[in-house]
């Protein structure tokens, strides 16, 4: 007596292991060719799908070590130690020249806040008065030194109270300096879309640092009229 569901075979017997295997096979076409489908409870997934499905890719490397780990680990080619002092001094070479540059004034070397006309003319404006707000730092750093060096009561006394009116005067100092620069400004660029409080505090930052210090550097003496 025959079943309905099994496959009729020589010895008559149905594996009762390839029960399951033979639901999923299905005729395809022609008589004995076979195409087996998904897992049961799994869509097959489509061709444009399946394209799709790639892994997450890896950030860029953010410094030099990282690159040169990720490289290891790609198997790229190793540098010898040669290359390697040639390929660090060509770096040192190219940052050496931007720096140049950039400390010559250059626009397309320069940070964002120093790029510009109008930034340019207030660091010569700047750079052609001397400021009061130049000897901020080293009148506090002669205090500070001053405090440190003397533990007595009777010295806090006094260079607390200095220290207060040297911070008021350089703060006045500033005032009159961004405001006169922003003067300046508007009369040189009418079309000037600055803020006053931006170009004041550049001046007034500016001024605060020494001569020697300050980047880009001065392109213009102390005294030189500034048209």
């Amino acid at each position: 007596m025959k079943l309905l569901g099994r496959n009729r075979d020589d010895s008559g017997d149905a594996d009762p292991d390839n029960s399951d295997d033979s639901a999923d096979v299905a005729p395809a076409g022609s008589a004995g060719q076979r195409v087996t489908t998904a897992p049961k409870g799994k869509p097959t997934p489509k061709r444009s799908e399946a394209s799709r499905r790639r892994g997450p890719v890896a950030p860029a490397p953010l410094t030099s070590a990282e690159a040169r780990k990720r490289r290891k680990e790609l198997g790229g080619p190793k540098l010898s130690r040669e290359e390697k002092k040639a390929q660090r001094a060509e770096r040192r070479s190219d940052m050496s020249k931007r720096r140049e540059r950039m400390m010559a004034g250059e626009d397309a070397y320069l940070l964002p806040r120093d790029q510009g006309p109008v930034r340019r003319y207030v660091r010569d404006v700047v750079d052609s008065r001397r400021n009061l707000l130049g000897l901020f730092m080293p009148a506090a750093l002669g205090l500070i030194f001053v405090m440190l060096a003397v533990p007595s009561v009777q010295v806090q006394q006094m260079l607390s109270p200095a220290m207060l009116v040297l911070v008021l005067v350089m703060v006045v100092d500033g005032f009159i300096l961004g405001r006169k620069v922003n003067r300046l400004a508007d009369q040189k660029f009418p079309d000037n879309t600055e803020t006053g409080w931006k170009l004041g505090f550049y001046a007034s930052s500016r001024a605060s640092q020494l001569r020697r210090m300050r980047a880009p550097r001065p392109q213009v003496e102390r005294g030189t009229p500034v048209v």
